[in-house]
């Protein structure tokens, strides 16, 4: 404990965001780097508690105190040393994970909580700065081969694990670059696509092999695979959108959130559309959904420079704070503003979308809408609420329902759950030596749940062609390989 009284001195202080006027303007990251000074500051309020319920709040089981004394004591090289013990890629989660850590924070009962996220980011930003980040080789390789079938967040962490058991790792990925939902999904005033190459160097450096445009089960044979390989990960996430069978669905200007996401990453990176492109440009956006990807769409939209945006949810207006029925230190469903948000959105909640609407062209041109009322777990509709809102653009933004099954995971037989995902126990699926982790398995989920999957599928694939595993379960972190 850095400070004993540190909770009672400091504040909780957030890094500066570009403003407003500034950043719509561009692709930039919106959030500065944390100084050293305001660093200091804010890991001093982090209280060492007797019984840290951050570390359970944490999916990968992040020894934050720890850290937080460690940059309250300036030693950055241990702090960076202590995170990447259990946290694979905080460059990542510092950045783009909605901290849940926080929200089970002892200081959160009373009083704003720690700023984990951003000491994560600021410790892996001054590691790299500073040099401390280095490719950790096997001492010894295994002769062992595995195969890792995406390379998001679940895929590069696996990858990462394995290539430390010193097993030969291989990472396919059906895209042109490695990332997966990190590169052709978050935008990049999120998460800058440099911090993504960075890594990925890291990996390349530490043996890791990356196989581009490799479509596993079309360009590449499941067979294939499975000759060549000892073990197989599926870590090909939650691709099946959900859909919204209403009247009108055909019209042209309504697309997944998914198929405009991506098109604008692309553009940034310089890269050519080869599809019907998708813009917001002098439109009028609505998305509908009212999540991560759907806040991503507006600040996306308003980049585009739409002539609206407005963002629509089935369910009721989340309270501010915490009530009764999510008591500390559960994950509390309260209402959450985004950065997007705050660039100039009308958001609206309980609302049911009835019907699209076209012109004689068959375009898209209003939304037909009611409120709603809820009881419980069901809503009715509110008499007397219906009404038009002009939309040339309706993005759907409702969640994924499972993975892709025609390709690969049908070729190798694996078994579905009453969901659609994978099914597995303890990351095996039902076919001998093909292993699952990550959306795949347990449904969308956030990136950190992504990491921890991908470390722990890593440790199961380790256990299975080696008997033992060189890789510690999640509480004690990775050996220390040179």
């Amino acid at each position: 404990m850095g400070k004993p009284t540190g909770f009672l001195e400091f504040g909780r202080e957030l890094p500066k965001k570009r403003e407003v006027s500034e950043r719509i303007k561009d692709y930039h990251e919106i959030e500065s780097a944390l100084s050293e000074s305001v660093a200091h500051r804010q890991s001093a309020r982090c209280m060492d508690c007797g019984t840290p319920f951050c570390h359970n709040g944490c999916p990968l089981g992040n020894i934050i105190p720890e850290f937080n004394d460690a940059v309250y004591r300036s030693n950055w090289k241990q702090a960076y040393e202590i995170l990447i013990s259990t946290n694979n890629f905080p460059e990542f989660t510092g950045r783009i994970c909605p901290a849940p850590c926080e929200a089970s924070c002892v200081l959160s009962i009373n009083k704003p909580a720690v700023t984990i996220e951003y000491l994560e980011k600021a410790i892996i930003e001054k590691a790299f700065e500073n040099g401390y980040v280095t490719p950790r080789k096997p001492v010894v390789r295994t002769g062992k081969k595995v195969a890792v079938v995406g390379s998001g967040p679940a895929g590069l962490a696996a990858a990462a694990q394995l290539n430390y058991a010193g097993h030969s790792v291989t990472v396919f990925e059906r895209a042109d670059e490695i990332g997966g939902l990190l590169r052709y999904g978050i935008p990049d005033f999120k998460l800058d696509k440099q911090v993504i190459d960075r890594r990925i160097q890291v990996m390349v450096a530490e043996g890791v092999l990356f196989q581009t445009n490799a479509d596993v089960g079309k360009t590449i044979s499941a067979g294939a695979l499975r000759d060549e390989f000892d073990a197989i990960l599926l870590c090909g996430g939650s691709s099946v959108p959900r859909d919204l069978p209403i009247p009108g669905r055909n019209l042209k200007g309504i697309h997944f959130a998914m198929d405009f996401l991506p098109q604008q990453n692309k553009r940034v990176a310089g890269k050519k559309i080869t599809v019907e492109e998708i813009w917001a440009t002098h439109k009028n956006v609505i998305v509908i959904g009212g999540g991560d990807t759907g806040s991503d769409c507006v600040g996306t939209s308003i980049r585009q420079e739409a002539k609206s945006v407005t963002q629509i949810e089935i369910l009721s207006k989340p309270p501010k704070d915490r009530t009764n029925a999510m008591p500390w230190p559960n994950w509390p469903m309260i209402l959450r503003t985004s950065t997007s948000h705050e660039e100039g959105c009308t958001r609206e909640w309980s609302i049911v979308t009835q019907e699209f609407l076209g012109d004689e062209n068959g375009n898209l041109r209003a939304l037909k809408i009611v409120e709603v009322v809820w009881t419980g777990n069901t809503f009715t509709e509110k008499p007397g609420t219906e009404k038009e809102i002009p939309c040339e653009l309706a993005l759907l933004a409702l969640g994924f329902l499972h993975p892709q099954h025609n390709g690969l995971p049908d070729q190798l037989g694996v078994e579905y759950d009453e969901r659609g995902n994978v099914m597995c126990t303890n990351y095996a699926t039902s076919v001998e030596g093909v292993f699952s982790a990550g959306d795949m398995r347990r449904g969308q989920s956030l990136v950190v749940w992504a990491i921890s999957e991908g470390r722990e599928a890593a440790r199961a694939v380790d256990i299975y062609l080696m008997g033992t595993s060189s890789l510690e379960a999640k509480e004690k972190g990775i050996l220390n390989l040179v």
